[in-house]
């Protein structure tokens, strides 16, 4: 059974998430502060955690880097703030998803079954490839991506753009396709997602992320792995 950490302090919101996750079969639990969270999450290990930004004793930014430093869990941020600056600033620190108050359930819940899937390791006839491009190395069927000896970490989302992009070693891959096959095929028109998460893969792997070699922009239209 899936478990889902809530971090919100408005009582109205955590019932009707509580009420709505458990008539799905999640399994729930519920902190109403940054610190209560980061405890919980380590305690129970949950599946998926959805994020309020506005706690308050820090901010959720700061909680979603906390979780970072040592977990890879799927992280749907769900907040008032509506600015680009702002959502491009959770997603930076770690977030996989963003959901603006006030919010309908059903889109809360879709995207939360899609943050779940990118986190699940997925079967495909292919899954040995690796692929090695002198600065790092992609197993494909081990999830793990090497560089100078060493494992990578990667969030889900990070892995699944990845995976994405070196699938299709030296074609363009559009923005639409991307959005739509990462995060889901209600997504197509949220490109600072992606701006991120790619300035993200190439801080990670790329020798010099400022002049990529690996991951390459097709400004307006997507983009396209070389090995």
């Amino acid at each position: 059974m899936t478990r889902v950490l809530v971090v919100e302090d408005e009582p109205q919101i955590v019932r009707a998430l509580v009420i709505n996750l458990k008539a799905r079969k999640y399994e729930v639990d519920a902190a109403a502060d940054g610190a209560s969270a980061l405890q919980l999450a380590a305690a129970r290990h949950p599946d998926v955690i959805v994020l309020d930004l506005g706690l308050p004793d820090m901010d959720g930014v700061d909680v979603i880097r906390g979780l970072r430093g040592w977990t890879r869990v799927p992280i749907l941020v769900l907040s008032a703030r509506h600015s680009s600056d702002e959502k491009v600033e959770a997603l930076d620190a770690g977030a996989d998803d963003y959901v603006t108050k006030p919010f309908g359930m059903d889109e809360l819940l879709a995207r939360l079954r899609a943050a779940v899937r990118r986190a699940e390791p997925v079967a495909g006839a292919d899954d040995d490839v690796t692929v090695d491009t002198g600065d790092f190395t992609v197993d494909l069927a081990a999830k793990k991506v090497h560089r100078d000896g060493r494992d990578v970490r990667l969030t889900p989302t990070e892995w699944h753009l990845l995976e994405v992009l070196v699938r299709n070693t030296g074609r363009l891959v559009s923005q639409k396709q991307l959005l739509q096959e990462v995060w889901g095929p209600s997504y197509g028109t949220e490109t600072n997602y992606l701006r991120v998460y790619m300035a993200q893969l190439r801080r990670k792997l790329e020798a010099d992320p400022s002049h990529p070699k690996h991951f390459i922009t097709e400004p307006g239209m997507g983009y396209r792995f070389e090995r």
